[in-house]
């Protein structure tokens, strides 16, 4: 099983340690703990966390892998956050951020990326009151958070300075994509999602407002 797991994921990472893999599944563990008692994700998608929340995270990895300074806003369960934390943790220099204004999230993943032995850099605040906070990241992630308008709209700073948006989205992308075209000019790549074939990753740069 174990063995089977971890070629799937390097097959949707790219290259990760047998270690970056335990760090995952020890992650997954606490993170079924901690659902008990809030709640970090659907109860629906607790029977098929590993594909549908880890992996779908880890492969962000693939489209970005020599970035090295992360920012996750809206950060929930972890997802990408937490993930790409984990992926992360054994390269010279690797920095991510997790942005989570639920106190109670937020203290889920300081807890449980200690607990696996990475150091946590979560920012338990509005996005919007951590602009100054952190730096220039090279790359902005967000997943089930919002519409591609509004996340453009908060992510601004950072992408105005050079990063990259590398945003989940879901089959009613193209609908996102037209209404953020309103307000927005901004250069954008369609991923394929590797995990998700109903799904999409969106890549989002040098937005300008209209």
């Amino acid at each position: 099983m174990d063995s089977a797991r971890f070629s799937r994921l390097l097959e949707i990472s790219g290259p990760v340690s047998r270690e970056t893999f335990d760090r995952l599944v020890a992650f997954e563990g606490i993170f079924r703990r901690w659902s008990r008692r809030i709640n970090l994700a659907a109860p629906s998608t607790l029977n098929d966390l590993w594909e549908r929340h880890i992996l779908d995270s880890a492969q962000l990895l693939r489209l970005a892998p020599d970035a090295l300074q992360w920012l996750d806003v809206g950060s929930g369960g972890g997802f990408p956050g937490a993930v790409m934390a984990i992926l992360l943790a054994e390269k010279s220099g690797a920095e991510v951020h997790l942005v989570e204004s639920n106190r109670k999230k937020a203290a889920f993943l300081v807890s449980a990326l200690n607990e696996v032995g990475v150091a946590p850099r979560v920012h338990a605040r509005r996005i919007e009151d951590t602009y100054d906070a952190i730096g220039a990241p090279d790359i902005v992630t967000a997943r089930a958070l919002a519409p591609l308008p509004l996340l453009i709209e908060l992510t601004e700073p950072w992408l105005t300075q050079g990063a990259r948006a590398l945003f989940h989205k879901g089959r009613d992308y193209r609908r996102e994509v037209e209404e953020s075209g309103n307000t927005w000019r901004f250069d954008l790549v369609e991923h394929e999602d590797k995990v998700d074939a109903a799904a999409i990753i969106l890549e989002v740069s040098n937005p300008l407002r209209r």
